[in-house]
């Protein structure tokens, strides 16, 4: 019997070495952690008992489940970007959520990979914030910021046999941020087992330094760590590049030699290369194994894409030679209902969205993107500007980055560079916003170049920006003569005369607009304004209104349009975030922000459409606001706005026509000024939108008919008065979602009339029920006053509207939501899971 078992074992090591043993073990950690909010030193210990914790799973956001109240984060502070002079109370900055505190993670976990002449690294995606990690009950580490990525080396503490205790402690000081930042481990944990040569974490470079239709030259350069002892002569790298079939495109071999240091450089060709671009986002992998003799230490991939970017004065941005704009949003890293955690399907409905409105970029703003968004825009054909840091020295809330800056400054730049500089998606680093160091030259200029330069070490290829509000002060400080880029928010104003005065010869609006809008909520007369509050804590859909420091959408679309020089925008916001809800500093409730194209439950907004006209209009667009449910308004008059790609519309009200509108191509920044407060004239707005200034209420069909550039009739449109709210419709984006207990389903619920017109004005209170291999997740109504938990499978429609998100299990099969409300009738929706 021994010798059976002797042979059996003999034959399992023999095939182990025949397949290839796996050199590079990587483990998620996503289920079985504990959590508390409480705070003991003995947490920290393998003995301590946690089976009284919750059970939770990661991605996890501690402060999303609420409760929302006026008291959690109230800051009592001047908000001095904003123009504000004194402090005063702050109800909602930062959402109304119970982030501020401590919260404990506790994980038990084998390693059987693991053993002697092993390496092993535990990787954080994220973890907020000022992250203390014991492993077996010593600490291995601390990491200050929320935002970034960061990694231990965890070899001397890790068990091979047995189990291992992993205890991580997190805490959120008050008034440490100015928008809703959430908490605990909101990204994956990752523990990397490696052998005892191997590439490091973020260890490749990889750049494209020439780039045509007709062939790319790549140069890679991979790190290796190593034992003391050894050489890099000891090892060699293979590596092939591979395109997305798999097909292998370049080959390259080389043994480390004594000039190489601790890595490798290789040197490729490949020839009739697919180019990423937002169109066309091509892929490919390069495949490193590292051998030591005949002995493979490693197996590291690397994914990128080839594309060439080129900055030009006067000229502008070119992608693959190609002259590009770009027409981008900033976005806060809050998925809206499920609060801060990264989750695939919420991110990748977000870039679906944007895409479709016409979107080319996204501003990570205002600090480092998680993992998974970056790898979808790589995906899915998204250019990035990848930020860092919201505050540098100077605060702007008294306990925040300012406090480390000196120290982990560099150490949190350096770990974005690295981890991001092979993404083709990212086309900028942003190295701050808004600093309130712009203002001392003596400072922001020294520290704009100590982080450039930082940049330009870490990664040569790409420019360098930053978000600067102050224009007078930074161009006449040479703030923003340093700069690769110069970005500016907001003043576009001011960008002739720093074009003028900057050597770089290009402007960057690096944060526009700030418009502020509520979905389906209208004021009344239709005028501009600025700062306006309502009794609702609303802001009107008519999108005429700002704050103090902004603008309007055409306000920037003509300079971007109209100036060579002018590279793009990134519009402040692409949805709307949990927190900063300008102008409702002190009014609660009041949790989430204005800003939005998009509101919080992801559902656009009028001005969506209006982007959507403008930046995509190859795509049809013929969208008609207010809604014409207006009882108590007959006869007044009521303006009728349409967004269109086409250039003329004829407007009709129950079959009488209001007159043929077509955009005002005359306008331009030599013979327009931005309106005044109050005005009604809405000059620049002539030459995008149409719009009826003068139309009256009355109940029945608004149409508009819209005409191309010959005067020929290509599209129309009818709105009607909806009736009484008689049935609840759900719209899925997805109906067929995987069987991962991860994906998810985000369904659109509308009220509608018998007819199945939306109820625009509805807010009945629907209930959700989930059956089969799904559970209800989280929802969102988009109301920035709203206090209804998220969670709860119970909520009322906003301007007829919601979302409700069902989750997958880990079992394939179907999954029924049902909706119900007091005197509708109820829908009921059929998805899949696989």
């Amino acid at each position: 019997m021994k010798n059976i078992r002797f042979l059996w074992v003999l034959a399992a090591a023999l095939l182990s070495q025949a397949v290839g043993a796996q050199v590079r073990v990587q483990q998620t950690f996503e289920k079985g952690w504990k959590f508390t909010r409480a705070d003991e030193k003995s947490f920290s210990t393998p003995e301590f008992d946690d089976a009284k914790w919750q059970s939770v799973t990661v991605p996890h956001d501690w402060a999303i489940y609420g409760p929302f109240s006026v008291e959690n984060d109230k800051q009592n502070l001047a908000i001095t970007q904003d123009g504000q002079k004194e402090a005063m109370e702050h109800a909602g900055r930062t959402g109304g959520l119970p982030f501020v505190g401590t919260g404990w993670y506790r994980l038990e976990f084998e390693a059987p990979d693991f053993g002697q002449g092993k390496t092993a690294t535990l990787i954080f995606d994220g973890a907020m914030s000022h992250a203390r990690v014991w492993l077996n009950g010593q600490e291995v580490g601390y990491w200050p910021y929320g935002y970034n990525s960061f990694y231990f080396d965890v070899t001397p503490y890790l068990k091979a046999d047995g189990t291992n205790t992993l205890a991580v402690r997190l805490e959120n000081q008050h008034e440490s941020s100015r928008w809703y930042p959430g908490a605990g481990l909101y990204r994956n944990v990752h523990l990397v087992i490696n052998e005892d040569a191997h590439v490091p974490t973020w260890g490749t470079q990889l750049t494209t330094p020439e780039v045509s239709q007709d062939f790319a030259k790549i140069n890679l350069k991979t790190s290796l760590d190593f034992p003391e002892g050894k050489k890099i002569e000891d090892y060699r790298i293979v590596t092939e590049l591979k395109d997305a079939s798999g097909k292998v495109v370049a080959r390259n071999e080389k043994k480390g030699t004594r000039y190489d240091g601790r890595g490798f450089e290789q040197d490729f060709v490949v020839d009739k290369p697919a180019l990423w671009s937002p169109d066309s986002p091509a892929l490919y992998t390069a495949e490193s194994k590292i051998y030591e003799g005949s002995t493979l230490k490693d197996e590291y991939t690397t994914r990128f894409g080839i594309r060439s970017l080129e900055f030009i004065p006067d000229k502008g941005f070119f992608l693959n030679g190609e002259h590009t704009v770009f027409k981008g949003v900033c976005n806060h890293h809050d998925l809206g209902p499920l609060g801060g955690i990264a989750n695939v399907a919420g991110i990748r409905r977000q870039i679906r969205i944007l895409k479709d409105m016409g979107c080319n970029a996204i501003r990570t703003s205002h600090n480092m993107p998680a993992p998974e968004l970056v790898e979808a825009c790589d995906e899915m054909g998204m250019m990035l500007m990848a930020e860092s840091f919201d505050g540098w020295k100077t605060p702007k809330v008294p306990n925040g980055y300012n406090l480390f800056f000196d120290e982990w400054a560099e150490k949190d730049l350096v770990n974005l560079l690295r981890h991001f500089r092979n993404n083709p998606s990212v086309v900028m680093w942003c190295i701050g916003n808004e600093v309130p160091d712009q203002w001392n030259g003596a400072v922001g200029s020294k520290l704009t170049r100590f982080l450039l330069d930082i940049c330009h070490r870490e990664d040569p290829t790409r420019p360098v920006t930053n978000g600067m509000d102050a224009p007078d002060a930074v161009v006449n400080n040479n703030m923003a003569a340093i700069l690769d880029v110069p970005g500016f928010n907001y003043r576009p104003f001011k960008y002739a005369q720093n074009y003028k005065k900057l050597p770089q010869q290009i402007i960057l609006g690096s944060e526009t607009a700030s418009t502020l809008s509520s979905r389906g909520v209208y004021k009344f007369p239709v005028v501009r304004r600025s700062m306006q509050k309502y009794d609702d804590h609303q802001a009107s859909s008519y999108d005429v209104e700002h704050c103090g420091w902004s603008d309007l959408p055409e306000d920037n679309f003509m300079w971007h349009e109209d100036s060579a020089y002018c590279i793009g925008e990134f519009v402040w916001t692409g949805f709307d975030y949990l927190g900063e809800p300008t102008p409702y500093y002190s009014d609660w409730p009041s949790h989430s922000s204005l800003f939005g194209i998009i509101d919080l439950a992801g559902i656009p907004k009028d001005r969506y459409y209006l982007y959507r006209s403008h930046w995509n209009p190859e795509v049809e667009t013929l969208h008609i606001l207010p809604h014409w449910n207006w009882e108590g308004r007959e006869g007044e008059v009521t303006p009728i706005f349409v967004y269109t790609n086409y250039p003329s519309a004829e407007l009709f009200i129950n079959g009488k026509s209001q007159g043929k509108r077509t955009k005002d191509t005359s306008v331009t920044l030599a013979n327009s000024l931005c309106d005044t407060i109050g005005s009604t004239t809405f000059k620049r707005q002539s030459r995008y939108r149409l719009m009826w200034m003068d139309t009256k209420y009355e109940p029945g069909t608004v149409k508009v008919v819209a005409y191309d550039e010959n005067g020929k009739a290509v599209a129309e449109k009818e709105m009607h008065t909806a009736g009484k709210p008689y049935a609840i419709e759900l719209i899925p984006d997805r109906s067929q979602i995987k069987a991962d207990g991860k994906d998810l389903s985000f369904v659109t619920v509308r009220v509608v009339d018998k007819d199945g017109n939306l109820c625009p004005t509805a807010d009945n209170e629907i209930k959700f029920r989930v059956k089969g291999k799904g559970w209800y997740r989280a929802g969102a109504n988009g109301n920035p006053a709203s206090l209804e938990s998220f969670q709860r499978p119970q909520m009322k429609v906003f301007s007829g509207m919601m979302t409700a998100i069902v989750s997958s299990t880990e079992e394939p099969g179907s999954i029924t939501l049902e909706a119900t409300a007091k005197g509708l009738k109820k829908a009921v929706l059929k998805l899949e899971s696989k």
